[in-house]
């Protein structure tokens, strides 16, 4: 199965979990923000990303560019907690 078919398995089984009323707020708030043009802003796929530092778990900071220099890099994006 393509990683886009097991996508869209998953947000249909979320549809049937999550209340249609929250749902309903959900879907408005993602279609108020499309309609605000934020999406201008975000990056695209295969477009580089700017250098930046950000610090380790260790609190030692971390540049991006030192570590592309090293190789691949994989950026993840942790929301945390709803």
């Amino acid at each position: 199965m393509a990683l886009s078919e097991r996508l869209d398995a998953i947000r249909d089984a979320a549809k049937t979990r999550i209340p249609p009323e929250t749902r309903a707020v959900m879907e408005r708030s993602v279609a108020d923000l499309r309609d605000s043009g934020i999406l201008d802003g975000v990056a695209k796929v295969g477009q580089r990303a700017p250098d930046f530092t950000l610090p380790d778990h260790a609190g030692k900071d971390v540049r991006l560019s030192a570590l592309l220099a090293r190789g691949p890099v994989v950026l993840s994006f942790y929301r945390g907690r709803w």
